[in-house]
């Protein structure tokens, strides 16, 4: 078990952030701010760990732990050891059952749910930022809401029984990557109280704060490699421990029904408005990872490290960044975005953090909305070009059908892999195969697949992947954009 010695009492903290999803990155960023703030000061604020979805073996490990884990962070000279401290208790629907859960989220000294389940775990259509009420999770709780299993329906329950009891209103932040995840929360939440009890949705608008955040930090999934890692730098086995980058950011709107942690003296920005500084972070950084998560995969590369090695993959990310996506923003003088691009290719070329393009390739469905369509719309309304963009989405269509460029199966992970699967491999041709995956309206939604531009860009860049190849593709690119006003240094 790690040994903790870090300068504040674990006995100090209370679990008044109950957080769903105890995953790699949380472990890496609320997680870890919360014990660098209780090592500072006298804060009070510790976690209980809620998971709904697998991780049971995670779980019981944590426990056998005394709930202390390991981040290692990795820069180019070398890592850090950190030991944290910040969670208090754990529960697991398998293991617990769904009444504890609940009753955490109920209880008085809760003060804040806060969440990372990724995208896919709210059950939000992403054109109309409203609940879908056909998500299969969203319709078993429907069903059956005295046991819920997804983390929404969790949340209206305890919700319900916090009004029912007239306790103290709460805050409920999302950490997940979606421009204004708090009112995309809220919206969630809110209608999904609507159909059970109209009366708890009315009290929660009335009473519940939701809190908008972005976060930032790379935190690659765990191989066997990293485990090995771990094990080496810890001196035994951590099954609980992770590796990330040293760099990390935090932006939250400070909303906050019931009091919050003191998250300013350990380097977290509170701010009025969030929606600039997560505009900023999906589609320039989101973004480009997720351009180059399909092309380096299909171009033969593992890691973004990888990747950043082929100079031609580098400029093109930057080239995206600059050409493509800061002109969208709104972020204004906020933020050097010439500096934040070089930023982010330096911390994409660390080659001690290996962040699998696979991974990042993961549930495109749900990502590219809100790190690439809005831009291309954006694009399309001020008659500017956008063929990084537009190269990005025929490599996700290329990806999605699930054979490579060597004729090797893709394991895509995607909610909706079968019927993108489905629509690729239904057509006979280039043209019609593109046609098809635009016309899904749950992703592109009605106004782009009815651009002719926008369709004719994306079956031109699909047609060059399949004819020349990923890495021929954005090497080609590079080249007819470089005598245009396109930055080219970084």
């Amino acid at each position: 078990m790690p040994v903790f010695h870090n300068l504040y009492s674990r006995s100090q903290l209370k679990p008044k952030i109950v957080h769903i999803g105890f995953g790699a990155f949380h472990r890496a960023h609320q997680a870890l701010f919360a014990d660098e703030l209780a090592q500072i000061s006298q804060s009070d604020w510790g976690y209980c760990e809620i998971s709904l979805l697998g991780g049971d073996k995670l779980i019981e490990n944590l426990r056998q732990q005394n709930h202390i884990f390991t981040v290692v962070e990795k820069g180019v000279n070398g890592p850090s050891i950190k030991t944290v401290g910040s969670v208090c208790e754990s529960l697991h629907l398998k293991l617990d059952g769904h009444e504890k859960i609940i009753e955490k989220i109920a209880a008085p000294e809760t003060c804040i749910v806060s969440i990372t389940i990724t995208e896919k775990g709210y059950g939000i259509d992403l054109h109309s930022e409203r609940l879908d009420t056909n998500n299969p999770f969203i319709k078993i709780d429907l069903d059956n809401f005295n046991k819920p299993k997804s983390a929404i329906g969790c949340i209206v329950q305890g919700l319900k029984r916090r009004m029912e009891r007239n306790l103290t209103p709460i805050s409920v932040m999302s950490c997940d990557n979606m421009p204004e995840n708090g009112r995309k929360t809220q919206n969630a939440i809110v209608d999904f109280a609507q159909i059970v009890d109209p009366q708890l949705a009315l009290w929660i608008q009335d009473h519940i704060a939701f809190p908008s955040t972005m976060v930032d930090r790379i935190v690659p999934a765990l191989s066997e490699e990293a485990q090995a890692e771990i094990d080496s730098l810890v001196g035994e086995h951590e099954p609980c421990g992770i590796i990330c980058e040293p760099f990390r950011q935090w932006v939250i709107e400070d909303n906050f029904a019931a009091g919050r942690p003191e998250w300013e003296k350990v380097g977290v920005e509170l701010v009025n408005d969030v929606l600039p500084y997560e505009e900023m972070k999906l589609r320039m950084l989101n973004g480009s990872h997720s351009f180059l998560a399909y092309l380096g995969y299909l171009a033969g590369y593992e890691h973004i490290s990888d990747c950043m090695q082929d100079s031609e993959f580098k400029q093109a990310a930057y080239n995206l960044m600059m050409a493509e996506q800061a002109p969208t923003l709104s972020i204004g003088q906020q933020v050097d975005l010439q500096a934040y691009a070089q930023s982010l290719i330096e911390r994409y070329s660390n080659p001690n953090i290996k962040h699998r393009t696979w991974q990042i390739a993961m549930d495109g469905s749900q990502k590219l909305p809100q790190r690439m369509l809005e831009s291309v719309s954006w694009h399309i309304t001020h008659q500017s070009e956008y063929p990084y963009l537009a190269l990005a989405i025929a490599a996700w269509i290329k990806y999605v059908g699930g054979v490579d460029e060597k004729g090797q199966r893709i394991d895509v992970r995607d909610p909706k892999a079968e019927e993108l699967y489905n629509r690729f491999h239904s057509c006979n041709n280039e043209v019609a195969r593109v046609r098809t995956l635009l016309d899904i309206p749950a992703i592109f939604g009605s106004e782009l697949p009815a651009e002719y531009q926008f369709v004719d860009a994306v079956t031109q860049a699909y047609q060059r992947v399949e004819l020349i190849g990923a890495k021929r593709a954005v090497s080609e690119l590079i080249k007819a954009t470089q005598n245009s006003e396109r930055p080219q240094r970084f």
